[in-house]
């Protein structure tokens, strides 16, 4: 007898988002990863929940917009069906301008974002002296606050998706038969694997390395994007920086010396964190797809098979809104996914 409605491939931050929808509308849902919950790069240590800039809008940018929207509601709903914090926190970002011409540009994308962002975020251009607190040094003296970016612990929101799968009947295992619909959100070497499935490249893995610090930058405080890199204050008084971005590399969850560079550049970008005990080094490998959006949907040829992948850089953020629409097409048959997100399109 089928002991599953939904098999899916992968605990990571899709795999795990997917089956948690899933439960809550009464499925019957398994998830097999033989690395454990949130093995690979869902499991890291930043957690930067941050939108792209609101101009040029395209079908990548509104799945983000609607996703970060729908956190508001989907992680605490995690926490209290769980019982353990997942870190969330729509606590806003902070980004500094070098100069006029920065200025002139970040005004004009607060104009987009006034009718982009439906009334439901702001980005604003502040004075940087009237920001209290933590935040970047800004050569201009003014900085770019948005309030639709938020804050996750993803090691701790992994944990509580498994706790909550769970605490409703779902089984999480590291081996078992695939029963009824089969979703595969397997990582980067899920998208190898469709990849040669597919005949064409489909992408790949990037790696990345990031330090957490002991800093506490106080309740509530915003995350910070300042030459490149998210500065990520955490509820437990620590801080993540990352990260690098890195197309080659020999092994995938060893830090080296991209890292320490990574530092220096944090430091000098952040000079407050001088002297902050590193507490953790983590590498990890992201899926990035050829096309830089998610892939999602049916997997063409197999029936009966989905696909949830490339997340990359933005996979913890649009978590939520992956659960609603692959859940409707596989549970509700009701196909809500954008043409552009799709593996055909890819």
């Amino acid at each position: 007898m089928a002991i599953a409605d939904l098999t899916v491939r992968g605990a990571g931050v899709f795999g795990l988002a997917i089956a948690w929808e899933a439960v809550q509308r009464g499925a019957r849902v398994q998830v097999i990863d033989p690395a454990g919950v949130g093995a690979g790069a869902s499991g890291g240590i930043v957690g930067a929940l941050a939108p792209h800039v609101p101009e040029r809008w395209n079908a990548k940018k509104a799945f983000q917009f609607a996703a970060l929207i729908r956190a508001r509601d989907f992680w605490p709903g995690v926490a209290a069906a769980s019982g353990v914090e997942t870190g969330y926190g729509a606590t806003g970002r902070l980004q500094p301008l070098a100069g006029a011409a920065a200025v002139a540009l970040a005004r004009e994308r607060a104009v987009e974002a006034g009718a982009l962002w439906q009334g439901k975020a702001e980005w604003r251009v502040v004075r940087a002296r009237e920001v209290p607190g933590f935040a970047p040094p800004s050569p201009s003296g003014w900085l770019v606050h948005d309030t639709l970016s938020a804050r996750l612990h993803p090691r701790r929101a992994c944990a509580a998706l498994a706790a909550a799968i769970e605490a409703r009947g779902g089984r999480i295992v590291a081996e078992g038969d695939e029963q009824g619909a089969v979703v595969h959100a397997t990582g980067w070497r899920g998208l190898a694997e469709l990849s040669q499935a597919l005949g064409r490249d489909l992408g790949g893995g990037v790696k990345g390395q990031a330090l957490l610090v002991d800093f506490d930058a106080g309740a509530g405080a915003p995350q910070v994007f300042a030459d490149g890199l998210h500065f990520v204050p955490h509820a437990d008084g620590t801080l993540a920086i990352g990260s690098t971005s890195e197309r080659e590399f020999d092994a995938e969850n060893v830090t080296d010396e991209a890292l320490d560079a990574l530092h220096v550049r944090a430091v000098a970008a952040m000079p407050v964190l001088e002297g902050a005990r590193v507490v953790a080094r983590w590498a990890g490998v992201r899926p990035r797809a050829s096309s830089r959006a998610p892939l999602l949907g049916p997997w063409p040829g197999r029936a009966g098979h989905f696909v949830a992948n490339g997340g990359f850089k933005i996979g913890l953020g649009i978590a939520p809104e992956v659960a609603r629409v692959m859940v409707d097409l596989v549970l509700d048959g009701v196909d809500a996914i954008d043409p552009a997100l799709k593996v055909e399109a890819a």
